[in-house]
């Protein structure tokens, strides 16, 4: 017994001393936006994808989008990771992820159209699907509420995510066992019925008229489909790299953010670990992004705001061809950077380093405002605070000089014009992590590292 014990002790010190080993090199690294998202998530997470092997979408669906440039063109992506341009890399919906199932398709094809080799592809059997009748339901929530409407993409996210959470979703594994999917759409039927006779006013749903939707998933997902948690925990064994691709950014996380004008899936790198399948402290780093300025689609608060020629000025400027969303082509709305929200959706992120990006937009300025406090009731705080005190919260403004030139094309740090380094120094100071990344240009090649 005593030799057993040893042995024991022995084996379980080996196990740790191999666990440490591994864990001294990053193999999950998550891809994060600091604040309402459009924060340049797609490029970052495209440059870094060089390095990966497997890029792993684990939240939210087809109602935000990244937009990427490289030496294929210009893309914008709702669906699909942002790792689909390389050849080496697997990309993988989670089961966090809300599918829809055609718009997947339907950009795999229109990348693969453009000439982009066909991306290796792996769909979590636990992921649920996007149906017809959720981009419906959004659509007639947000007719419903009219001038009370949540700005919703009308994408079926939120109508989503409720039957997820009632039980009455469709899990990508269920299209497996015909039988039992039959009985459930006819209860499902029945359920969404009540709601479209007395509350929408709108055509029923017929069972077999969802039962064929289903049967056509089917087949178009059946290739792909795979137990992805099993999968990324034998790729981590094997030391491969994984990059955990977030959608929005923390204030659009449903407990962290703006409620109720957020999201309906959890936007913090945290939940890489749920809805990818891995465990959490895999997750050691996480780079989050803050663009230079802010921008912010749909409605909600926004202290640092702008409006007029000013903002449009900056919409014009802005992004990679102007401020607009990916998903919807709105106008996005336009702000001076935020340093307290900034500084707040660093920090639930758990930054380890900060990718600051479309720098190179604000070289027209003469001065840069910042925002560095809200003063609420006659007070200035620099915490970020709860949604009912931030809507009478107003931004307190430091105004920096700026460089009035283009930066583009510089690839060292201290090559950048003196006003623009002490720009990034000062937004460095004030929310508290490393800037590591500065973006100054659409291109994957357009970076600088500090």
């Amino acid at each position: 017994m005593t030799c057993l014990c040893v042995l024991q002790a022995e084996n379980m010190s080996f196990r740790i001393i191999e666990k440490d080993t591994r864990r001294n090199c990053v193999m999950v690294t998550a891809v994060v936006g600091a604040n309402w998202g459009d924060e340049g998530k797609g490029k970052i997470t495209d440059m870094l994808a060089e390095k990966a092997d497997i890029i792993v979408r684990f939240q939210g669906g087809a109602n935000a989008g990244h937009t990427i440039v490289n030496d294929y063109g210009k893309f914008a992506l709702h669906t699909l990771p942002s790792g689909v341009f390389y050849g080496h890399t697997t990309s993988v919906i989670g089961n966090g992820v809300a599918l829809n199932i055609p718009v997947f398709f339907k950009e795999y094809n229109e990348v693969v159209g453009r000439g982009v080799p066909a991306p290796k592809i792996l769909i979590s059997n636990r992921a649920q699907m996007v149906m017809s009748y959720h981009i419906l339901f959004d659509q007639y929530e947000e007719e419903r509420l009219g001038g009370k409407a949540f700005g919703s993409t009308k994408s079926g996210i939120a109508p989503f995510y409720s039957d997820k959470y009632a039980k009455i979703g469709f899990q990508v594994s269920e299209l497996f066992d015909e039988e039992a999917l039959k009985e459930k759409v006819v209860r499902i039927c029945e359920t969404k019925n009540v709601t479209l006779e007395h509350l929408y006013h709108k055509p029923l749903l017929k069972p077999e008229d969802i039962m064929n939707e289903l049967m056509e998933y089917k087949k178009m997902v059946e290739p792909y489909v795979c137990d992805v948690s099993l999968y990324l925990w034998n790729a981590l064994k094997e030391g491969k790299q994984v990059l955990l691709e977030g959608q929005l950014g923390t204030l659009k996380d449903p407990d962290h953010g703006i409620y109720p004008m957020v999201t309906s899936s959890s936007t913090l790198a945290a939940y890489g670990a749920i809805g990818a399948g891995l465990p959490p402290y895999e997750i050691k780093k996480v780079v989050t992004v803050c663009k230079a300025y802010s921008s912010a689609v749909g409605a909600g608060a926004f202290v640092s705001e702008i409006f007029g020629e000013e903002a449009d000025e900056l919409r014009k400027r802005g992004g990679d061809g102007g401020e607009f969303g990916a998903t919807t082509g709105r106008p996005r709305r336009m702000g001076w950077f935020d340093c307290v929200a900034s500084k707040y959706g660093c920090r639930l992120q758990g930054a380890t380093d900060v990718a600051f990006t479309v720098l190179d937009v604000l070289g027209y300025l003469d001065e840069i405002p910042v925002c560095t406090g809200y003063e609420i009731d006659g007070e200035v705080t620099t915490e970020f605070p709860t949604t009912t005190l931030l809507e009478k919260a107003k931004p307190v403004l430091e105004k920096l000089p700026g460089w009035k030139c283009d930066i583009r094309g510089i690839k060292k740090y201290e090559d950048l014009p003196e006003n623009c380094r002490k720009y990034v120094e000062f937004v460095e100071k004030h929310i508290g992590f490393p800037i590591t990344m500065i973006s100054n240009g659409p291109g994957r090649n357009d970076i600088i590292y500090r």
